[in-house]
């Protein structure tokens, strides 16, 4: 990944699409899952234009996470997140993870939406077959004078509407990442139940302005 951490390249990605800047296809000419991170785009630009909400970190999530829940399938993002720990967990810490790991992402997101400036998103041309039911939305996130970085969206059609369940910055997926951090952390700490407290823990934090 060129020698980024992940977390400031997903800060980044996100920031990028905050911007919503589409510098090849217009939006116009952009298939259905393309005009979800369009769409995703617009809403987010235009309420950036109020830097006093911005202010309001709490308050920049709960929009976020609005905008963006529609166009995103986190209970299958968990369950691949998981892998293994989803199957042999309770339906209870099941609903927790989702919930807590959905905060992550949203306040990660979020943080970007707040502390990130002057990016734009080239969105590749894209063929979409009529049976389709997966696709790769394929980006390119564009700084001045630095080398662009290529992102591409997973998303799966799901009743009709299609929804993003993975990212891929410059090869690294988002689940597969996250997959090893947590496998990780409940190696370490011995069950899943323990993993899901600590973020929790942090989520709160995070969100009372204790945290990151």
């Amino acid at each position: 990944m060129r020698n980024r951490p992940y977390h400031v390249v997903l800060w980044l990605l996100f920031s990028a699409i905050t911007l919503g800047l589409m510098s090849t296809v217009m939006a116009e000419n952009l298939l259905p899952p393309q005009q979800v991170i369009q769409s995703v785009s617009s809403q987010i630009q235009q309420k950036m234009q109020d830097k006093s909400f911005t202010k309001n970190f709490a308050q920049v999530v709960q929009f976020v996470n609005g905008v963006i829940d529609p166009h995103t399938d986190f209970n299958q993002i968990a369950q691949l997140v998981l892998g293994n720990h989803w199957r042999s967990a309770t339906p209870q810490d099941q609903a927790r993870f989702k919930q807590e790991f959905k905060t992550l992402l949203t306040r990660t997101y979020s943080r970007a939406f707040v502390e990130y400036t002057d990016w734009s998103m080239r969105i590749r041309p894209l063929k979409l077959p009529d049976t389709a039911r997966k696709i790769v939305v394929r980006t390119d996130i564009l700084q001045p004078g630095r080398q662009a970085i290529e992102v591409s969206y997973r998303m799966l059609l799901t009743k009709g509407e299609w929804k993003v369940y993975d990212i891929i910055i410059e090869g690294v997926s988002l689940v597969t990442n996250y997959r090893t951090t947590f496998n990780d952390e409940i190696q370490k700490k011995g069950a899943l139940s323990i993993v899901i407290d600590d973020l929790a823990k942090r989520n709160i934090e995070a969100l009372s302005g204790q945290g990151s």
